[in-house]
């Protein structure tokens, strides 16, 4: 067994040229609400999910963008509405938002 059902990454690239990137979405902030709401549900630590940020994923056109091991799901959010309703399916209860994912 995985020591985390689900890991989690979420790109917080910045470019400083202008270029699009998934930080002009605010991805930090929703990092960060995603990691503090799988902790108020109880799915945080070992066994459960980590959240975790990552450098420039690569695919900030699509973005901004996360990915969820060990399934390789990748997703594209607009909203915490949209972080909320991944974290409910896919990581609470095993079902791939299909409608958010790239």
């Amino acid at each position: 067994m995985s020591y985390y059902r689900h890991h989690v990454f979420f790109c917080t690239n910045f470019r400083e040229d202008g270029s699009t990137c998934c930080q002009r979405f605010d991805a930090l902030a929703m990092r960060d609400y995603a990691k503090q709401r799988s902790k108020d549900l109880g799915l945080a630590g070992p066994g459960g999910v980590r959240i975790n940020t990552a450098g420039c994923l690569d695919r900030c056109e699509e973005g901004p963008v996360m990915v969820v091991y060990p399934e390789g799901v990748w997703y594209s959010y607009v909203d915490q509405e949209d972080v909320d309703e991944i974290i409910e399916k896919h990581l609470l209860h095993g079902r791939i938002v299909e409608r958010l994912r790239i």
